[in-house]
């Protein structure tokens, strides 16, 4: 039997142009799981109506900043399928009759073709990893809608096991651990180091989506894989969008506070990101270090994300492995 393992993210425009990424904007904030609206028809008027109108050209100046930093083009879309090269060679040797491949939510290549090639080569059991460490409904349930839409036209359905989360696990932990004690031998330590998740609105935790609770929990055991005291760290959330109230504390106002308060040196990880991507590279290692910098901060620099790092492809394929036993 072949078993076919599946990789997602979130998904890239196609190119930093207006165009495309108000065809990738479009698809992405017409998902109900992303926004949950109260009302489903005025949303779409505002999407429509204000949001592509508005906020597209800036995204693209956005893109446009981090296009080609990681290979030529997307760096999400490349750091993924380097991640999927780099699971597939750590396996291939240890598993027999494996196939693999890549799928975004939102763009392209989209969730749609990864199943496609993967039913092609007569993949019965599929394994889904979306790199989404953190559980949310707005993520990783909206990845398991999209699978589970696509395999209703399947005549023989796969044996399919989804991977919902793996925000404690021990090799994914000691991954970002060892980011951070890297970076540190070469940039010092820092008065405080931030870990910054990616927000979601207070609604959807008051709703019971278990996010906030997984990054509080990540954060925990990464301090402690640190050994470092509660004043040494801070957990903050980023990527604030819309006039509702989004989960706090907020990334950006924790880091000014912290520069007008005296705090000179702030290093910034973002342990949800399994690949560097717009929010990383341009919020916070562009926009969030001008923030610091103006608020009389002295030294900023950000952990990458952990893309396909050694320790880090281990942990995605050992997560794998557990269910190819």
């Amino acid at each position: 039997m072949k078993t076919g393992i599946l990789l997602t993210n979130l998904g890239t425009p196609d190119a930093p142009t207006k165009p495309a990424v108000r065809r990738y904007l479009k698809e992405f904030l017409s998902d109900e799981r992303v926004i949950q609206p109260k009302i489903k028809w005025l949303w779409l008027l505002i999407l429509n109506a204000i949001i592509l109108n508005t906020r597209v050209a800036k995204s693209a100046r956005a893109y446009a900043k981090i296009w080609d930093s990681f290979g030529k083009g997307s760096p999400l879309l490349n750091i993924t399928l380097s991640q999927e090269r780099d699971v597939k060679k750590n396996l291939t040797g240890k598993f027999d009759n494996l196939e693999f491949a890549v799928g975004m939510r939102y763009g392209c290549p989209c969730i749609n073709s990864a199943l496609t090639i993967l039913k092609g080569k007569g993949c019965e059991k599929i394994i889904v990893l979306p790199l989404y460490p953190q559980y949310s409904n707005s993520t990783s349930a909206s990845t398991l809608d999209a699978v589970n839409k696509n395999l209703e036209n399947w005549k023989d359905k796969p044996e399919l096991y989804f991977i919902d989360h793996y925000h404690a696990d021990k090799n994914y932990i000691q991954s970002l651990a060892n980011s951070v004690i890297e970076h540190q031998q070469k940039h010092g330590k820092p008065d405080k180091l931030m870990m910054s998740f990616h927000g979601i609105p207070q609604r959807f935790v008051d709703n019971g989506d278990v996010y906030y609770e997984h990054c509080v929990h990540t954060s925990k055991l990464l301090a402690k894989s640190l050994n470092l005291k509660e004043s040494e760290y801070q957990l903050c959330f980023q990527s604030v969008f819309g006039p509702e109230q989004w989960i706090k504390p907020e990334t950006k106002a924790s880091i000014e506070s912290l520069a007008r308060a005296g705090v000179e040196h702030i290093q910034v990880i973002c342990p949800g990101f399994a690949a560097d991507c717009l929010e990383t590279i341009e919020e916070i290692d562009k926009k969030n270090r001008g923030y610091f910098m103006q608020a009389g901060g002295k030294i900023f620099s950000y952990i990458p994300a952990l893309n396909n790092r050694k320790d880090h492809i281990k942990a995605l394929a050992n997560i794998i492995s557990k269910h190819l036993s």
